[in-house]
């Protein structure tokens, strides 16, 4: 089956440094097949036998073991990226501000009733199943929400993706 991977906070902000190369070297290792990695970021694509948690939990692992990485590892099938896309809430924000539009992956169903009530930001906010689809209109780093989002309660186990980079994975699994 083929897969991508999020990896939760790598090469942000100066944390979890992780070369792409060294990325796709140790995806190989792990008996992946046809990996290809986008941007510098923690994004990769390939093909691996198993189901998404084992796997992710397996990645995880390894990972931790053998590049001493402690981050989360978030996976989605070519299937379940291309209903991510087909399910976008906000097509007028993709269309023409998707580097202001981002996707957060959450290892479970996205929680109902956690989306901040008393937030009268401009930003709009639509969880998906297990993605959280959020507009960001002023750009996300002049938004209040993140404050806000913690406060509540969000899962901590999450990665974000802006929607140009979403739609460039997408189009890489169904190479």
């Amino acid at each position: 089956m083929r897969w991508a991977a999020l990896l939760r906070g790598v090469n942000v902000g100066g944390a979890r440094k992780l070369p792409m190369a060294e990325l796709r070297a140790f995806l190989e290792a792990q008996r992946c097949r046809e990996v290809r990695t986008l941007l510098a970021s923690g994004n990769a694509v390939f093909e691996a036998e198993g189901h998404g948690a084992e796997l992710e939990a397996r990645l995880c692992a390894a990972a931790r073991e053998a590049l001493g990485l402690e981050t989360e590892w978030l996976l989605r099938s070519g299937e379940e990226l291309a209903a991510v896309v087909a399910a976008c809430p906000f097509p007028d924000a993709a269309e023409t501000r998707p580097e202001r539009l981002h996707v957060v992956f959450h290892r479970h169903p996205f929680p109902a009733g956690l989306l901040p009530p008393a937030y009268d930001g401009p930003e709009r906010l639509a969880p998906v199943g297990r993605e959280l689809f959020i507009d960001y209109p002023d750009g996300a780093g002049r938004s209040a929400l993140g404050p806000v989002m913690a406060r509540a309660g969000f899962p901590k186990v999450a990665t974000a993706r802006n929607w140009n980079t979403v739609v460039k994975l997408a189009a890489m699994l169904s190479d």
